[in-house]
C-alpha cells in the first residue's frame, strides 16, 4: 500500500510586492507539489510564478474552490490515498482560516493523512500582536452581517462581550465596505470602548492604530475602501 499523501497549508501574501515575508521553504514545497486547491487560478499562477520563474504550472492541476463553490473533498482523499501530496492556497495570508480550505484539512484528517501547516503572514494574529489588545483571551468571528440593523447589533453584542470577558473581539469585512463598517461601530459603541484598525498589513501603507471610540470620532478617519482590514474591539476604561 502507497504511504498516503500529506496537506500542506501554503501562505500566500498579504499585500502586494512583500515576498520578503514567505519564508523559503514554502518555495521548497511549491516546486515539488503538483496538484493544489487554490481559491484564485490567476493569482495562484502568478504568487506561484513568484516564488520561482521556473515553476511549471502546466503541469500543476490547479482545483479552485470559494465561498459558494466548496473543495471536491472527494478527490482530495482520492488523491491523498494514491499518495500524492495537495497543497492549499488562500487568496490572502494563512489558508484553512476564513476560506474554505478547512474543508480539504477535515478530508484529511478523516483519512489519517499529515496535514502541514507551513510559517507565513497571517492578518488576524499580526493584527493582534500590533493592537495593544488582549493576546490571551481574544474570538475572531470573521465577517458580520451584510444588513446595517443586523451588523450593527452584532456590534453592539460583540462590545458587550468585550467588556464583560475582557476579550479582545476580531472581525472582517468585505473590503467595499470597510469604511460603512467603521461608521458603524463608532455610531453603536461606548466612548471607552478600544477600536483598533488595521489595514494592508506588511503593505507598503500599512495603517494600525488603537484608539478609544472617542478619540476616533475626534480624528480624520483613514480611507479603507477596498483595503484588507481588521478590526478589533476591546474594554476600555470609562473616563
Amino acid at each position: 500500500m502507497e504511504p498516503v499523501g500529506k496537506v500542506y497549508l501554503i501562505p500566500t501574501l498579504l499585500s502586494p510586492d512583500t515576498l520578503h515575508t514567505i519564508p523559503p521553504y514554502v518555495t521548497a514545497a511549491v516546486q515539488r507539489i503538483k496538484v493544489f486547491f487554490v481559491e484564485n487560478e490567476r493569482t495562484a499562477r502568478r504568487y506561484m510564478k513568484a516564488l520561482d520563474r521556473t515553476v511549471n504550472i502546466d503541469e500543476m492541476q490547479l482545483l479552485l474552490m470559494d465561498s459558494h463553490n466548496p473543495p471536491d473533498v472527494a478527490l482530495a482523499k482520492k488523491t491523498l490515498l494514491a499518495g500524492q501530496d495537495i497543497g492549499v492556497i488562500s487568496e490572502a495570508g494563512c489558508p484553512a482560516i476564513a476560506d474554505p480550505g478547512h474543508l480539504v484539512v477535515k478530508a484529511a484528517h478523516s483519512i489519517e493523512a499529515p496535514v502541514i501547516p507551513m510559517v507565513g503572514p497571517n492578518s488576524i494574529i499580526l493584527a493582534l500582536m500590533a493592537s495593544g489588545m488582549n493576546g490571551q483571551n481574544f474570538q475572531f468571528v470573521g465577517y458580520l452581517p451584510v444588513k446595517p440593523a443586523e451588523r450593527m447589533k452584532a456590534i453592539v453584542e460583540l462590545e458587550t462581550q468585550a467588556h464583560k470577558k475582557k476579550q479582545t473581539q476580531i472581525f472582517i469585512e468585505t473590503p467595499y465596505r470597510n469604511n460603512y463598517i467603521l461608521k458603524d461601530i463608532l455610531s453603536s459603541c461606548k466612548d471607552h470602548t478600544l477600536l483598533c484598525v488595521a489595514a494592508d498589513i506588511t503593505g507598503a501603507e500599512e495603517y494600525i492604530h488603537t484608539k478609544t471610540i472617542k478619540a476616533w470620532k475626534q480624528t480624520t478617519l483613514p480611507e479603507l475602501n477596498k483595503k484588507p482590514a481588521i478590526f478589533l474591539l476591546y474594554a476600555g476604561e470609562p473616563e
